[in-house]
This record gives C-alpha cells, sequence and structure tokens, in this order.
C-alpha cells in the first residue's frame, strides 16, 4: 500500500512540476514563440481555466498522498524501540562439563607440604 501512495505521490509531483512550467506568467507572449498572433499558445481563454482546473486537481492530489504517507509512516513501529520494551527471551545453552579434579591419592592430607629445610 505505501509504495503505491508513493508511486502515485511522485507522479503527482512530477505533474504537477509540468503543469506549473507550461503556464505562462502575465504578460509572458508565449504564442508568439511559436509563430502565433494571439497571447496565448492555446487560445484566448480556454486554456487557462484548464490548466488552472488541472493544477489545482494535481494539487490535491498531491496534499492527499503527503499527508496519508505522513499519516502511515507515524502509525509504524520503530522496530528498535519495539524490540526494547519486549522481554527478550534467551535460551540457555547447556552448561560447559567442570574440568575433572585432581585424584587424591589414598592415605595422603589434603594439607600443604611443609617448606624444604636449608
Amino acid at each position: 500500500m505505501t509504495t503505491l501512495l508513493t508511486i502515485i505521490h511522485v507522479s503527482a509531483c512530477v505533474t504537477l512540476i509540468l503543469i506549473v512550467l507550461l503556464q505562462a506568467g502575465k504578460g509572458a507572449n508565449m504564442g508568439a514563440a511559436f509563430g502565433g498572433s494571439s497571447q496565448t499558445v492555446f487560445g484566448s481563454s480556454g486554456a487557462g481555466t484548464f490548466l488552472g482546473k488541472m493544477t489545482a486537481a494535481v494539487a490535491i492530489i498531491f496534499m492527499l498522498t503527503s499527508i496519508t504517507l505522513t499519516y502511515t509512516a507515524s502509525r509504524k513501529t520503530s522496530g528498535l524501540m519495539d524490540k526494547a520494551s519486549t522481554p527478550v527471551t534467551r535460551q540457555t545453552s547447556p552448561a560447559a562439563p567442570m574440568p575433572a579434579t585432581p585424584a587424591t591419592v589414598p592415605g595422603a592430607a589434603n594439607t600443604p607440604a611443609a617448606p624444604a629445610a636449608k
């Protein structure tokens, strides 16, 4: 869903840029550049209203997709924060075997030997 909204949003951006660039500013004689005798490219009054309505429609689509994408991005949970709040269950590995103790000699005392005489 987000991918589709992003594609619509980008295409609305490009379309809006192109429509705005097509519109002639006040006092601009684009019609004369193409050899026409009228003051506008698309006719005397029809182009202004058509491009105006087209600009408004694409601008509304652009704003709606912007708001929708913002809403869906804010509703998504961030992975780092959610992982920190949930308890982590760790698997305990089996205990490593203890090293064998040296065998004690029967009859020998477990006391340290006396220091050697000089």
